[in-house]
């Protein structure tokens, strides 16, 4: 009976990791901006557009670069994880999250819509050079930066963030519950993750 349950804490945490991994801060913070702001009312077919260009180069470009550098290794997802293994997957996430930045750009999108990726492109660099010397959680700093958005989105705006912000609160809890149960960050590494999330993400969007 122990071991069964120790078995679904396991799996739980593993099924956590999985949906919220660092890649969909971008999509998150999009989500955010097109439901929160005056950008809501422009036409559904130009925010899908955005949303599957930044998809593409956020999230699935990445996660299978990332793959093939994997499986030609011949390393497990849990061997990846190891802090002298994850430069090479920083450096491919920086360049499609440079590449995405600069293609909005180029096709004129709204600043805002910039900023979010500039600010993600931020948390991962950031990320980059703590993991040099410390093997920092990319988890939580995702997390904390789409609570660091919702935070500058809620002072350029001028909304009530405060019920979103509980909500990812609770998420990033449980996502650093998550990542500590799974042997991959102590609890040091996982709150020092958030709070670069956090900071990195609110200064992008407000300064960036």
């Amino acid at each position: 009976m122990r071991m069964s349950r120790e078995k679904s804490i396991i799996y739980a945490a593993r099924l956590m990791s999985m949906l919220f991994t660092p890649f969909y801060l971008p999509l998150f913070g999009l989500i955010i901006l097109f439901t929160l702001s005056y950008l809501a009312l422009l036409p559904i077919s130009y925010r899908l557009q955005i949303v599957v260009l930044v998809y593409l180069f956020t999230i699935l470009l990445p996660t299978c670069l990332i793959h093939v550098y994997r499986r030609y290794q011949g390393w497990n997802l849990i061997e990846l994880g190891h802090r002298e293994r994850r430069m090479v997957p920083y450096v491919v996430s920086i360049l499609c999250y440079f590449c995405c930045a600069g293609l909005l750009t180029w096709l004129g999108v709204f600043h805002f819509v910039v900023s979010i990726l500039m600010a993600a492109l931020l948390v991962q660099i950031v990320c980059a050079i703590i993991n040099v010397w410390w093997k920092i959680s990319t988890h939580t700093a995702a997390i904390g930066g789409v609570a660091g958005a919702l935070f500058a989105f809620a002072e350029i705006f001028g909304f009530n963030p405060v019920w979103w912000l509980c909500l990812v609160l609770v998420v990033a809890g449980m996502l650093g519950s998550a990542r500590i149960i799974l042997r991959q960050h102590s609890l040091a590494q996982v709150v020092a993750g958030f709070f670069v999330g956090f900071l990195c993400a609110a200064i992008g969007i407000l300064f960036l």
